[in-house]
């Protein structure tokens, strides 16, 4: 537990004695991401429904985050979060786009974030490798510090790029016979969560690709400790899992969409316009249970994945001084709340898994209720190789000693300051509070009393909203928010909804733009 005594140890001079046992243990650090992964598909963490023995292998070796967030729920600027271990505001990333900073920051990223963490693990002596998904903005192939850097990304623009990938040319170069195929990953567009099966078989996936060249690259002879990070595409939609994953789970076994009154659950008219965009806007309670099946059975095929690297990391000469991270960007609505995709604050969308093990430091099958978030990773990291970096996140490793007080409230935000699309969220005990700039829009919500988020208790709790509004106020006076603010409070635009429209997500590498045969 944190107390003052031994907090002013760990900052005047306790710190040095950790920070040097922490150079003598010199762990090799394992961070495994999956993309939207909700933080309900854990069998140990109360899924009954669900089969996921290797994450529950995971659970057991350390310690289950109960209360972990993505900051900016969507996939580039999680990404950014990770490997900066800086909020939005820093990094000049607030959704999926090219990051720009405000406020006078410095134009690179490493300039004003501080080197990425692989960069920062290399200097200090860490071999560092990285296969899977990256999702870096507006360079695809950005050196982010990797000695080795494999990608598996889900869509490219060109014809080079598709070559460049190594899954894509995994499959061109090794299994020819596959190459027909437009969309390696499943058919996106008006498919994007319609139930389908992957054609490959289970052993030439994507997913099984990151894991067999994690484990190669985990197995490389070198006297240095390593860090390596290890990406999935899944279990993003489309929903396509392997045979026999496709057939693990009965629709029918599947709870429908948890919805409440329109008002409350479309309140942020983004949800409205996401659903027509990707094409979900008319899918019905048979639909979205078959895409939940194919959803958790993609979950399971991943697991079986992941035991393919623990197994590798359980033969290690010293498996127990292995740190190991697992998490996810951000997760996905399902149809609850009526919505789909991610880039909201309801819990299906922002409240993620995490799971942090290290069996030589850490205790085992603990469950913790700090709030923690994707952030945070950088310092986990840093803290665990010699010296905590903690930037804009928190020492998690610190807290669970005890000697570093945990925080007290947690304030994310999504879409660019100054503009209709900013909302923000703030987390504190029991309650959850969501500002949208687009007409003002509130909502308060009792997670202990109300977890599915049916209740808005913006206009009852009014002096529990001031106080959260207050705490908002004063967190986000700091550049790269600035734009945020009009006058004392935060600017407020008159409501309007956004013109609907759809994305047709096709092989663009492959001159593939629309539904008319050329």
């Amino acid at each position: 537990m944190y107390n003052k005594q031994s907090a002013n140890r760990h900052r005047c001079g306790g710190i040095i004695t950790i920070q040097k046992e922490a150079v003598k243990m010199r762990p090799n650090i394992l961070y495994i991401m999956c993309d939207q992964f909700r933080y309900d598909c854990i069998a140990a963490l109360s899924n009954n429904k669900i089969r996921t023995p290797n994450l529950d292998r995971l659970v057991k070796r350390g310690v289950a985050f109960t209360n972990a967030y993505s900051s900016c729920p969507v996939c580039i600027p999680a990404r950014y979060n990770i490997r900066t271990g800086r909020e939005p505001f820093h990094t000049g990333c607030y959704l999926n786009e090219t990051p720009t900073p405000l406020d006078g920051l410095a134009t690179d990223m490493e300039e004003r974030c501080g080197k990425y963490l692989a960069r920062t693990l290399q200097d200090r002596g860490y071999r560092t490798f990285g296969v899977g998904k990256f999702h870096t903005a507006p360079d695809w192939l950005e050196n982010t510090g990797f000695d080795v850097m494999l990608h598996v990304e889900e869509l490219w623009c060109t014809r080079e790029e598709r070559r460049q990938d190594a899954y894509a040319n995994f499959i061109m170069s090794q299994h020819p016979e596959y190459s027909h195929i437009e969309q390696l990953h499943g058919e996106r567009t008006e498919m994007y969560y319609i139930p389908q099966t992957s054609p490959f078989p289970k052993e030439l996936k994507s997913e099984a690709f990151v894991a067999d060249r994690a484990v190669e690259l985990m197995g490389v002879e070198d006297q240095r400790p390593w860090f390596g990070f290890v990406s999935f595409i899944g279990p993003h939609p489309p929903f396509a899992p392997p045979i026999p994953y496709n057939r693990m789970y009965d629709p029918d076994g599947m709870q429908n969409p948890v919805v409440g009154t329109p008002e409350n659950d479309l309140m942020d008219e983004q949800l409205l316009f996401m659903n027509h965009l990707i094409w979900a806007d008319e899918i019905n309670d048979f639909l979205a249970r078959g895409a939940k099946s194919r959803y958790y059975g993609l979950i399971s095929y991943i697991d079986d994945c992941i035991g393919k690297i623990l197994d590798r990391v359980e033969v290690m000469s010293d498996p127990d001084n292995v740190l190991i991270a697992f998490f996810s960007d951000h997760g996905d609505l399902l149809g609850d709340h009526r919505s789909w995709q991610k880039e909201s604050y309801f819990e299906q969308a922002a409240h993620i898994p995490f799971l942090l093990s290290w069996p030589k430091r850490l205790k085992k099958d603990m469950r913790d209720d700090h709030l923690v978030c994707l952030t945070d990773l950088f310092a986990v990291a840093t803290a665990a190789s010699g010296a905590c970096e903690t930037r804009d996140g928190q020492d998690i490793l610190g807290i669970l000693d005890g000697v570093v007080p945990p925080r007290d409230f947690l304030f994310a935000c999504y879409g660019r300051p100054g503009t209709p699309l900013f909302k923000f969220m703030v987390r504190r005990g029991d309650y959850k509070y969501i500002f949208m700039s687009n007409g003002g829009r509130r909502q308060l919500f009792n997670l202990k009393n109300d977890p599915n988020e049916l209740e808005n208790l913006a206009e009852t709790e009014t002096e529990t909203l001031r106080e959260l509004h207050g705490i908002a106020l004063g967190y986000a006076r700091r550049p790269g928010l600035y734009p945020a603010f009009e006058a004392e409070d935060f600017k407020i635009f008159p409501y309007v909804e956004r013109p609907m429209e759809r994305i047709n997500q096709m092989a663009f590498d492959l001159g593939v733009t629309d539904f008319a045969v050329k």
